[in-house]
């Protein structure tokens, strides 16, 4: 798998809920997401972390956990799984 494969499984007006599968993603070398939109994110198979500007750690996120990052709070995925597939659950939505 080259990249990550998106999939919008709901959208409407002010929330859009997306299937992700990534397998050894990561974010490119000083890029971070800056969303205008906040973003509720499960993990649902597979291991990944992620990295929040100004935090010392990565979150660790493997099957069941998850984390929700307010709009514009600038973070990257450090990395995913790379021998297996990494498959999450996001909820963009508008608080």
């Amino acid at each position: 798998m080259n990249g990550y494969l998106v999939t919008t499984l709901l959208s409407a007006p002010g929330l859009r809920v997306e299937r992700i599968v990534s397998a050894g993603q990561q974010s490119p070398p000083g890029f971070w997401y800056d969303q205008s939109e906040d973003e509720w994110v499960v993990v649902l198979e597979g291991a990944a972390a992620l990295e929040f500007e100004g935090q010392q750690e990565p979150v660790r996120l493997a099957p069941g956990d998850w984390v929700n990052i307010p709009a514009h709070r600038r973070h990257r995925v450090a990395w995913t799984a790379p021998a297996r597939r990494t498959v999450w659950l996001a909820i963009h939505y508008h608080a």
